[in-house]
């Protein structure tokens, strides 16, 4: 009998992924993949913030004008935005130009440094809260998979309570799979043990 290459066979991915290049790409490389660099962190989940009402590819095709656009993602530098950044980020085609999640996004910046000035890392804060590990799920089928979960719900009230927006439970969630604190692979999955 003939061994199987080692090889992920893409038409196996979870269903997904499986009809675009890019977000093919994005789940193989990316999404579910344990993240802990702070920065990395909150970035991915202003994006998520930004994808509320849309679908994932529509920030996956527009990620680099967002990150030229909010200047890398520094939260830094986003929280001294002020009324002229907002009119320039809303007159940018190549992001979401909606001025709700642009003013989150800034506010969301000030809730991040007002963490570190607390000494508290964001990376450790949301990792302990999720467990200090990833959860690992056997879903079957896309169906089966939750849109929040008791562990959204209580990240999302303490990322509110820090005075975040664009955080519910349902957002929460997606961004917990993003980056790797819950592994949503389908069992079907080759990438589930990556």
């Amino acid at each position: 009998m003939k061994k199987t290459s080692s090889k992920k066979a893409p038409e196996k991915r979870c269903t997904w992924a499986a009809n675009d290049p890019l977000m093919a790409a994005y789940h193989d490389e990316e999404w579910g993949r344990p993240e802990h660099d702070s920065r990395a962190l909150w970035e991915k989940l202003v994006l998520d913030g930004f994808q509320a009402g849309l679908s994932w590819i529509t920030i996956l095709r527009k990620r680099d004008a967002f990150r030229k656009a909010f200047q890398g993602f520094d939260p830094e530098k986003i929280a001294r935005y002020g009324a002229k950044d907002v009119k320039r980020l809303l007159a940018d085609p190549g992001i979401i130009r909606s001025r709700a999640k642009i003013e989150a996004t800034i506010g969301n910046a000030k809730a991040y440094l007002a963490m570190q000035e607390e000494g508290i890392d964001f990376s450790d804060f949301l990792w302990d809260l999720a467990g200090g590990k990833p959860k690992r799920n056997t879903w079957k089928s896309t169906s089966q998979v939750p849109a929040q979960t008791p562990a959204s719900v209580k990240m999302s009230a303490a990322l509110k309570e820090r005075g975040f927006k664009f955080a519910g439970p349902v957002i929460v969630y997606a961004w917990m799979q993003a980056v790797g604190m819950v592994n949503d692979h389908l069992t079907t999955c080759p990438w589930r043990d990556t």
